[in-house]
């Protein structure tokens, strides 16, 4: 029972896969009969371009098919053709005219966006220029402060230095001088002290010099 129903799964897909496809002329309607007869039953209407499936060719001009529903019936070969119809080819062709249109639009409002975001960057990178020399500007001004500071800091430095080297020589002049005071003090302290030896010399000498004078003047007489 298995093998006979894989040879019927098989002997089907071997027909589907040899089934030949064709499709309905670019006549308006065409009728799918029920038999291989322009007397037999009118199934369906076709319209222009159905594909159909071919089951089984016939010796007077028909063919059986199917439809893509399902429906059988019988149809002229004349009335079919093995590739699409010009029909469908316009269809598939304004089809895809309309998708190319779409896309069209689609790439200019991308274009339109881009020339927007373009016009955007130029400003901001105009505006960015502008930061740049801006900020270039500022750093020259701070490097010609900052230089500026150090010959400042510099000549402050060597004022400080100046200033210093000033107080030490004031100090050594305040000392000198301090020096010199004393020694012209001991220098009046010593001729003070001559002078007061002197006048106390002269004062023991000065009356014996002139007792002896009258001495010798008594002696004379």
């Amino acid at each position: 029972m298995k093998k006979r129903l894989l040879f019927l799964v098989i002997l089907f897909l071997s027909w589907t896969a040899n089934a030949e496809t064709i499709y309905v002329t670019d006549d308006l309607e065409l009728t799918l009969r029920s038999d291989s007869s322009q007397k037999s039953k009118i199934v369906k209407m076709l319209p222009s371009g159905t594909p159909l499936t071919v089951l089984k060719r016939e010796s007077h001009g028909y063919i059986k098919v199917q439809t893509p529903k399902g429906s059988k019936g019988y149809i002229l070969s004349r009335h079919t053709k093995k590739n699409h119809t010009n029909s469908w080819y316009l269809k598939i062709a304004t089809e895809k005219l309309e998708q190319l249109r779409s896309k069209s639009k689609q790439i200019e409002t991308e274009l339109e966006i881009l020339k927007s975001e373009h016009t955007n960057e130029v400003s901001d990178n105009r505006s960015l220029g502008e930061q740049k020399d801006q900020i270039s500007q500022e750093l020259s001004n701070l490097q010609q402060t900052t230089a500026n500071t150090l010959q400042l800091k510099q000549q402050r430095d060597q004022l400080q230095e100046r200033v210093v080297n000033a107080e030490r020589e004031l100090q050594q002049l305040k000392r000198d001088k301090q020096t010199l005071e004393n020694s012209t003090n001991q220098t009046w302290f010593i001729y003070g002290g001559i002078l007061a030896f002197a006048g106390i010399f002269l004062g023991l000498i000065i009356p014996r010099i002139s007792w002896r004078r009258k001495s010798s003047r008594w002696d004379t007489f």
